[in-house]
């Protein structure tokens, strides 16, 4: 039944450049506190999904071509939930509970920890403090961040995916792989991570296969009030969702 699902979800959402990785509920309450757990059995079934370089060109341009007077929020947002909606769809007989990586609870804390969530699939290795055994930060806070085999830190995870009636007790879980495996390429990663994000040299610690192109760097970069007019979008439409 995974393999089905997954051949499903990656047949839908590879086109889009969007990849979906399978994990166990167990896999990621196992690792946070019971305050974060998520409330399903163990065995549930879960994918993770993340947006690839290609998404761009492939989901995002296309759908605000198409669907400009209808996009009253961020649009990359309203892009990946427009999407994930049709393929929740491909699943009639299913229920499917999509966890998006901006949505919160009521006690303000995020649905899903969306980097725990890539590390447990083996998406993405979730780079933290923990890693570095000579920790030369003291007191300062120092946030992690998941760098992918493929794309280092040009992607981003954008929802989890829940079968709740899909228990997986032989699922096996993948490994993420550790590509940034020198202590000193680690302390690099978090300095650049935490201290010079604006600059982007954090997602470039490996080689990388695809990155952001300069339209999309351009993009991310702009402040999201003004990422209306780089779409072509109107005026009216921005007003209707910063006022």
């Amino acid at each position: 039944m995974e393999r089905r699902v997954a051949e499903q979800l990656r047949s839908a959402l590879g086109p889009l450049g969007l990849e979906a990785h399978a994990l166990k509920v167990g896999w990621y309450n196992a690792v946070l506190q019971p305050a974060f757990h998520l409330p399903y059995p163990d065995d549930t079934l879960a994918f993770v999904v993340l947006s690839t370089p290609s998404m761009f060109d492939k989901a995002l341009k296309p759908f605000v071509s198409k669907e400009r007077l209808k996009i009253i929020r961020d649009p990359v947002d309203q892009c990946v939930s427009h999407h994930l909606s049709r393929v929740k769809e491909k699943f009639p007989d299913q229920r499917v509970d999509i966890m998006f990586d901006y949505e919160l609870l009521p006690s303000r804390k995020p649905k899903f920890l969306a980097q725990t969530a890539a590390h447990v699939a083996g998406a993405a290795y979730y780079y933290q403090r923990k890693d570095v055994k000579l920790d030369p930060w003291g007191k300062k806070k120092i946030f992690g961040v998941c760098i992918h085999p493929k794309y280092g830190g040009w992607f981003a995870i954008r929802a989890l995916l829940v079968f709740p009636a899909i228990q997986v007790p032989f699922l096996e879980q993948p490994p993420p792989v550790d590509c940034v495996s020198s202590e000193e390429k680690r302390i690099e990663l978090l300095e650049q991570f935490n201290f010079h994000w604006q600059d982007g040299r954090y997602r470039d610690i490996i080689e990388v296969k695809e990155r952001y192109s300069e339209e999309q760097k351009t993009y991310f970069a702009t402040p999201p009030a003004e990422r209306f007019r780089l779409l072509g979008l109107s005026q009216e439409a921005q007003r209707i969702t910063f006022h």
